[in-house]
């Protein structure tokens, strides 16, 4: 494939479009709410890529969590912070973020962000998500199931490579 472009230059491109394709996955929702009612109020966490905010920052949030979100794409951040201002984005990236004070999240959710890197990356990234999840925390992931690496294929209009 030609024309290939980073994560965050994909993301920004789908942004408007992004949240009409993947905002209401009923896997996701259950495994959202499945998650709200095992955490309590005040509940640090990590929303690795974000994206819009919708549906996980927003519905984690308005279950009376503290939910922090992260994502590649400057576009997805700036739609979260408008779209869910009871949480708080910020542009970064999961393989080079370093999370901010001590302690850690009780949840670490990561729905998708994952499919752009090459699996040694994949499974680092797992390392490091369960790293800061705290004992007895929860590190919810969801991805596209096979065994994957360095796939070529069009994503919403764009040539990514993806791996699983």
């Amino acid at each position: 494939m030609t024309g290939r472009k980073t994560a965050a230059e994909v993301f920004d491109a789908l942004a408007g479009r992004y949240e009409e394709a993947f905002g209401a996955v009923p896997a996701q929702r259950e495994a959202l709410d499945w998650l709200a009612a095992r955490l309590p109020r005040g509940a640090r966490v990590l929303d690795v890529g974000s994206g819009t905010g919708r549906p996980t920052a927003e519905t984690l949030a308005r279950a009376g969590c503290e939910v922090t979100g992260i994502d590649v794409s400057p576009e997805m951040v700036a739609l979260a912070r408008t779209r869910v201002p009871g949480a708080r984005f910020e542009q970064a990236d999961v393989r080079t973020w370093t999370p901010p004070g001590p302690g850690g999240f009780d949840a670490v959710c990561a729905f998708f962000p994952l499919l752009m890197m090459d699996q040694r990356e994949v499974g680092a990234c797992l390392e490091r998500m369960a790293s800061w999840t705290v004992p007895g925390g929860y590190l919810v992931v969801a991805t596209v199931p096979g065994d994957i690496d360095a796939l070529d294929i069009e994503f919403m209009g764009h040539e990514v490579t993806v791996s699983s």
